[in-house]
């Protein structure tokens, strides 16, 4: 049975769904990755799960899509288990840039050269370099355990005519990992680590998948259905907290006074989002806005967040 608010949010979702999908003709769907160009640009979805296990879903939720950057929350903390906060934050810095999600320029510019945060491209990558494992293949793997762990869906893979159109135009990335190489930061050969980053930007979900991952942030690391502790809740701290300041790119700041939930996007157009103690929603819309978020899916988020006063500003 579910919970009132939870049986208000079904009633008004597909009135909300309908009227956030007519901001998708304002966006245009990621093309500097070619396999993405082909996301139907109209589609919007979301799933909504409480501690209960209770769940809705409306619009195009089934939708099959890649994690993309919302991958990086997940790879922060399994580097988090792996190392510890200290080694990790000798490599990655913890503040917000104001550029591009892709931008290199203050790693030449400001000292002493590490990225500024692992939500950016250039931290997820050093990130990418302290996920344990012998080789890039059992480091993927091992992301890829942790990712099904929390989902609570031993199916997921990677999606891999995604993970070749990213490896086969990733020269800005490239261009990142052989400077941050340089600058002694990453661990390991370049085409390695770049390797672990495009295949945990590859693993293919849809927004049930995302929304139990987002239960487990909600809910500090805790699987609420039962009880097992899957994440050390210091590290959930940290991730909800870069989450805050830098997970919806350089819009980061815009969300947080319209939505005010810690969320993460992705170039697909998916977004995780919790409302802590409460709800994990997964959410996708391929089009996305300049800052390259889902234009449809902050719509709906802001919706949603000030018609039930979620916000925790």
């Amino acid at each position: 049975m579910l919970a009132p608010e939870m049986n208000q949010i079904k009633k008004m979702l597909p009135l909300w769904v309908e009227s956030s999908k007519r901001q998708c003709s304002n966006g245009k769907v990621a093309s500097y990755i070619p396999e993405l160009s082909k996301s139907p640009i109209d589609a919007l979805g979301i799933h909504i799960v409480d501690s209960k296990g209770h769940s809705i879903s409306e619009g195009d939720a089934g939708l099959s899509f890649t994690m993309q950057s919302i991958s990086k929350v997940f790879t922060l903390i399994l580097a988090l288990m792996d190392n510890g906060e200290e080694a990790v934050f000798d490599k990655v810095g913890m503040e917000p840039t104001g550029d591009n999600f892709n931008s290199m320029l203050k790693l030449e510019l400001v000292q002493p050269g590490i990225p500024f945060n692992p939500l950016i491209n250039a931290g997820a990558i050093a990130i990418s370099s302290m996920i344990a494992g012998k080789d890039s293949l059992e480091k993927s793997e091992r992301v890829l355990s942790f990712l099904r762990l929390l989902s609570n869906n031993s199916s997921l893979s990677w999606d891999l005519d995604v993970y070749r159109s990213e490896s086969a135009t990733a020269n800005l990335n490239r261009s990142m990992a052989y400077f941050l190489k340089d600058n002694g930061v990453l661990k390991g050969e370049v085409e390695d680590v770049l390797d672990v980053y495009f295949r945990h930007c590859s693993v293919s979900v849809t927004c049930a998948d995302i929304a139990q991952m987002a239960l487990i942030l909600a809910h500090n690391g805790v699987n609420p259905l039962t009880g097992d502790v899957l994440i050390p809740r210091r590290y959930v701290q940290i991730a909800k907290t870069f989450m805050t300041t830098c997970g919806m790119y350089n819009a980061s700041g815009e969300f947080a006074i319209q939505v005010g939930l810690p969320a993460k996007s992705g170039v697909s157009g998916g977004i995780l989002t919790i409302v802590p103690g409460r709800y994990g929603i997964g959410l996708v819309g391929p089009s996305l806005n300049r800052k390259g978020n889902s234009i449809a899916g902050v719509d709906l988020l802001q919706s949603l967040s000030q018609q039930f006063d979620w916000s925790l500003f």
